[in-house]
């Protein structure tokens, strides 16, 4: 039988056993070809990738798995799983040996942000290009949409916990960061937000995001380290931001320039999740900066 022509087109989905974990991921593209690792956010999971992955599935091998306590990765009780960012980036370093990746491009995309350059600080060599799409790495490019969560930071109270739970972790919270910043949200599956916040409706979930929320200010405490890599390593860089993401606004893009002044900063017409409305755009950029990559 012939093989079909557009076969590494087609996104599989699989489940690895890593660091206790059932590591749920998303794999399109040649088994052999140069791998681009793809590094979700809150609230969403590998899904955010549907429509990027076929893009580069042509010419790359890429990966999108869940992180814990997101999507379809599951996480048995017996682990007594902790939900930090450091666990987060134990697990993802277990989830790539369990794969064999020795070399890769990171997509880092807000949560996938801290937990992709913790990765990326421990191997620095295995990183051929960097991909930041609304991916932090410096204080100026914190919102203003973080201040009750600074708050929470601040003074981890049981009222403040209650308070990011009650206007965050809800469907209309969930919804408002598709949709916050798009000028056209017709152009919005809203399937993405129901999803996102079916899942998190599982018994615990609401817990887990509220410890990782919490845990969050410890990236902050890893910036400086992140910039160093930055500096000194000098990956090739693009940096393509949705203008109006109230969480992650442009300074933070911009900044990338000043540890790595050959980095690309692109900024788009739209919100947080920029793959929504623009994966054209961002597939046409990531592959124009792969052809530089080793």
């Amino acid at each position: 039988m012939t093989a079909h022509p557009n076969a590494n087109l087609f996104v599989r989905h699989h489940t690895v056993a890593a660091d206790g974990v059932n590591v749920f991921y998303r794999e399109a593209g040649p088994k052999d070809a140069p791998v681009l690792l793809l590094l979700h956010g809150y609230p969403t999971s590998s899904l955010q990738f549907r429509a990027l992955m076929p893009r580069l599935a042509q010419q790359y091998r890429v990966i999108a798995p869940d992180l814990p306590g997101f999507g379809f990765t599951e996480v048995p009780p017996e682990r007594n799983y902790h939900y930090t960012f450091d666990a987060l980036a134990d697990t993802l370093d277990a989830f790539v040996d369990a794969l064999k990746l020795t070399r890769y491009a990171l997509y880092i995309f807000d949560y996938g942000a801290p937990t992709g350059l913790r990765l990326a600080l421990k191997h620095p060599e295995r990183v051929s290009a960097l991909i930041s799409q609304n991916g932090n790495a410096y204080e100026e490019g914190l919102g203003d949409a973080w201040d009750p969560i600074r708050r929470y930071w601040a003074e981890p109270t049981p009222e403040h916990r209650q308070f990011v739970a009650d206007n965050v972790l809800t469907l209309e919270g969930t919804r408002w960061q598709y949709t916050h910043g798009v000028p056209d949200i017709s152009k919005l599956a809203p399937e993405t937000w129901t999803l996102d916040y079916a899942l998190m409706q599982r018994p615990g979930n609401k817990d887990i995001q509220l410890d990782l929320t919490l845990d969050y200010a410890n990236n902050l405490k890893l910036y400086p380290a992140f910039q160093a890599f930055f500096r000194e390593h000098r990956p090739p860089t693009l940096v393509i931001w949705g203008e109006h993401d109230p969480f992650f606004i442009p300074p933070g893009a911009q900044a990338y320039q000043r540890d790595n002044p050959e980095a690309k900063v692109v900024l788009l017409d739209t919100g947080h999740f920029a793959l929504e409305t623009h994966p054209d755009e961002i597939a046409a950029e990531i592959l124009e900066l792969m052809a530089k990559a080793e």
